[in-house]
């Protein structure tokens, strides 16, 4: 009788166990991520302020800060834009299409992570002054540059250059040339000053 009522009680005791483990497995998927939650949030109101810059502005779109990593192609359909401030992002790299902004006269693209070269549909930015690209990781410029006549600032400053295209050379209103903190060779910046116009500030 004590035999049998042992094992009744064994029994029940691990009938407890099973079920106490079945409830703790179906309770044990995991838990909405607040921090995940949070992550969306607030990239989708980032998304929704980049857009309204986007829309509400047309000379000038500053969207410097925004944590950007691809470019906002939104931007293209503004080809009235005068001046387009990137700085401060983590923009990689630019579409080919960015030569349809063939009315921008101001590009800052400072302190992102781009790298490689331009692409050579920066050519159709006839009007561009002012192209601020120091502080990335950009190993060349394209020959497609030396098309920009009315470039006067050039800013390629603390980039990975280790050549100058001799086109450069074509840019006759330049007055600022920055090409600090990069390891280009002597003798392309020597032929590309033979055809700069003189009076240039070159800062080496």
């Amino acid at each position: 009788m004590n035999i049998q009522r042992f094992f009744k009680t064994g029994l029940v005791f691990s009938f407890i166990l099973l079920f106490s483990a079945c409830s703790l497995t179906g309770d044990s998927s995991p838990a909405p991520d607040s921090n995940q939650k949070a992550n969306d949030v607030n990239t989708n109101q980032q998304n929704n302020t980049v857009n309204e810059l986007i829309v509400n502005n047309s000379d000038t779109i500053d969207l410097s800060n925004k944590g950007l990593d691809t470019f906002p192609k939104d931007i293209l359909s503004k080809t009235k834009t005068r001046k387009l401030i990137l700085s401060n992002n983590n923009l990689t790299s630019l579409p080919s299409q960015i030569g349809e902004l063939a009315s921008l006269e101001e590009l800052y693209l400072d302190n992102n992570q781009l790298t490689g070269a331009l692409p050579g549909e920066i050519r159709k930015m006839t009007k561009l002054r002012i192209l601020d690209l120091h502080n990335n990781k950009m190993t060349g410029v394209p020959a497609e540059i030396g098309q920009l006549q009315y470039l006067e600032i050039l800013n390629l400053a603390n980039n990975q250059l280790t050549g100058l295209p001799y086109e450069m050379g074509n840019l006759q209103n330049l007055k600022t040339l920055n090409i600090s903190g990069n390891s280009y060779s002597e003798s392309d910046l020597n032929i590309i000053k033979e055809k700069l116009p003189k009076g240039v500030n070159i800062i080496q």
